[in-house]
């Protein structure tokens, strides 16, 4: 019996791959507003009660693709910060650029994935609490940077309006209590600009704008670290 189950879990496992393969397939041709079961079903030769087993509705299979994605660019951003890490001496800046550049380089080689999780939303579609995890993890990766900085008295403190505290104290205490409240701030309007600016460049606003997009990222991604009040080590003898 034990053998039977293993096949069986070993078929479903198959199965679930194939249908979540052949929706990413409909991402991409399609998009995700357009994404449907009946059409997945039928071009893995499947009737549509066999599917619905797997996945009862297209919201799950939705959700699945974007816990699948989400967990993705995180695993992407979590090896660029454990590489950089150990590469030698804490330099975070270059930890933080490492991180961006992850994440960038997995946008590009998934740009339907990365519209299905940071483009328009897709209506009449609420995500559930299964995707705040996976949402979370680049997040925590470029947390990590800055906490890190902050336990080595390597963060230059950014200012902080006054009338910005309520908010700054209601983001620390929510994200990391235990960075300050304009490093906080700072780490989210910079998350916030990461992301736009991968999005400027993978759907065309920088087409004859930009033109050395690699360099301009790169700069730009070290303009966010200083801003979050990372600083590089000094060079001895600079």
């Amino acid at each position: 019996m034990t053998a039977i189950r293993g096949a069986r879990e070993r078929a479903r496992i198959e199965v679930t791959a194939a249908i979540k393969d052949e929706a990413r397939k409909q991402l991409a041709g399609e998009g995700a507003s357009k994404l449907s079961l009946r059409a997945v079903a039928r071009e893995l030769g499947m009737v549509s009660s066999a599917l619905y087993r797997y996945f009862p509705s297209r919201d799950d299979l939705l959700t699945a693709l974007i816990v699948d994605a989400y967990d993705a660019i995180g695993a992407a951003a979590e090896a660029a910060l454990a590489g950089a890490s150990a590469a030698g001496p804490a330099d975070h800046v270059a930890r933080w650029t490492a991180v961006c550049s992850a994440i960038r380089t997995w946008a590009l080689d998934h740009p339907h994935e990365y519209a299905l999780i940071y483009g328009s939303p897709v209506p009449g579609y609420s995500a559930p609490m299964d995707t705040v995890g996976p949402a979370s993890r680049v997040g925590l990766a470029l947390i990590s940077v800055a906490r890190d900085a902050h336990r080595a008295d390597g963060l230059a403190l950014p200012p902080l309006e006054e009338a910005l505290r309520p908010e700054a104290d209601r983001l620390t205490a929510d994200i990391a209590p235990d960075l300050p409240p304009p490093v906080v701030v700072a780490l989210v309007a910079s998350w916030s600009q990461l992301f736009g600016l991968i999005s400027f460049e993978l759907f065309g606003q920088f087409n004859r704008v930009v033109e050395e997009r690699d360099v301009f990222f790169a700069h730009t991604a070290a303009r966010l670290a200083h801003e979050v009040g990372l600083r590089s080590p000094r060079v001895s003898g600079a």
